[in-house]
């Protein structure tokens, strides 16, 4: 097994050969979803179906009181009113006004990029209704727990792509910083590998705990590792009164990725990635039952444009199926019953635990982004662990064992979109660092 380097010295690969607790290598995932799977799914997450997602970005953070710098917590709306704002700090006049003029800036700067488009034309408007008379008449009786609440809108998520936002510094680590510490099975005393530390204690640890525990926290690192990815991808590199001009910044990848300027954690948590992408790549292939049935409909009132997406969906949902080297779940939960059982409710509970995390993240691009994600991986592990729910489902009429609502569709397609996104963008940063040599 090779791990290759991501630093201008030696740019090839971010990271090759085959992957811990699966059998499968990254250059088949490479190769399938990067020239295959990739342009169809892109193709159909612009449809009308997949662009706007329900969605209660008001909730207030339930772990802690949310003071983070400039009052982040509403970003969209009024993170750092001018008024509030000293002339001085604003005008960097003064000799001590240096750091807070900098901190206004950035909050400035965090208003701007992390706000979310909550524009609808008027007659998408309509259309939204309609979806979801549509969708409370069918046999959906698995709720998400805020789509109905007065606060939650539709978002358009073409209009409000995830890329840099200048949401950084300790608001941000705090997030991450709880979800790895608190939601990932780690006992206190073991500590995360951080640039300075070479990890040894942790991987130790890493390696002697179940599959289960295991692969929760290389999802987790994979959700990461993505996000990071797509920031990069997508970085504002100019902005001026003219024009924003985004696009790869390679340093900032470099800095989260590189081999060396990372102790050697970049390549571990490009794996992840690889891992995460497989653990839903896993779940589109086994949910094809499901939306096979021929009263199962994408829709959005214009029968025909519905129908050509069912049949896109299709297409994808049998491309996944056809992928040769499938994660084997069933290594999963699939010891004594009453263990497994207690371990898999475990699981759930960090996961939702995570999930609710996601209303404490203070740039609001960021939290719609985030809580996208998370639902999405959750319908994957959802889909992954109701299998024999999904092989009873009746070819007509309705699939009462198992049902997914508009909104875990919606996350679930979207989330492997971003996942599949990072795949392909690591091959356009391989190709920068090759031509930088």
């Amino acid at each position: 097994m090779g791990t290759g380097c991501v630093s201008a010295q030696r740019p090839q690969r971010g990271v090759t050969g085959y992957l811990d607790d699966c059998t499968c290598d990254v250059e088949t995932i490479d190769a399938f979803n990067n020239y295959k799977l990739f342009p169809r799914l892109n193709q159909l997450l612009e449809s009308d179906y997949f662009r706007y997602y329900k969605v209660n970005l008001q909730k207030p953070c339930p772990f802690w009181d949310d003071n983070s710098h400039c009052g982040m917590r509403d970003c969209a709306v009024q993170p750092c009113p001018s008024d509030e704002i000293p002339d001085g700090i604003r005008s960097g006049s003064y000799k001590y006004s240096e750091e807070a003029n900098n901190l206004a800036e950035e909050c400035e700067e965090a208003k701007r990029l992390g706000a979310v488009d909550d524009s609808l034309s008027k007659e998408t408007r309509q259309a939204v209704l309609q979806w979801a008379q549509h969708d409370d008449s069918s046999d959906s009786f698995c709720e998400a727990d805020d789509i109905h609440s007065p606060d939650a809108e539709y978002v358009d998520l073409l209009l409000n792509p995830e890329r840099y936002t200048g949401y950084k510094g300790p608001d941000a680590w705090k997030i991450w910083n709880s979800i790895y510490e608190e939601n990932c099975f780690k006992p206190q005393n073991v500590k995360r590998p951080l640039a300075s530390d070479t990890g040894h204690t942790f991987y130790k640890w890493l390696k002697g705990v179940c599959v289960e525990k295991r692969a929760f926290y290389r999802l987790i690192s994979g959700l990461h590792a993505s996000i990071n990815i797509h920031l990069s991808a997508r970085y504002l590199l100019q902005d001026t009164w003219s024009e924003k001009k985004w696009g790869p910044n390679i340093t900032e990848f470099q800095q989260r990725f590189d081999e060396v300027l990372t102790s050697g954690e970049g390549p571990r948590r490009l794996k992840n990635l690889y891992f995460l992408y497989l653990i839903e790549l896993r779940a589109l292939s086994k949910v094809l039952p499901f939306f096979e049935r021929p009263g199962f409909q994408l829709y959005t009132g214009n029968s025909g444009r519905d129908a050509e997406m069912k049949h896109l969906l299709l297409e994808i949902l049998h491309l996944a199926k056809s992928f040769p080297l499938h994660f084997d779940e069933n290594s999963f939960f699939a010891g004594n019953k009453k263990e497994a059982a207690k371990l898999k409710e475990e699981f759930r509970l960090h996961f939702k635990n995570i999930s609710k995390i996601m209303d404490c993240v203070g740039c609001i691009k960021c939290r719609l982004w985030g809580k996208l994600q998370t639902q999405g991986l959750g319908t994957a592990l959802k889909i992954l662990f109701s299998e024999n729910l999904i092989e009873k489902i009746p070819e007509s009429g309705p699939s009462y064992g198992f049902q997914l609502t508009r909104q875990e569709i919606v996350a679930l397609f979207n989330a492997f979109g971003r996942v599949s996104t990072s795949v392909k963008e690591l091959e356009n940063f391989r190709n920068i660092l090759q031509n930088m040599r």
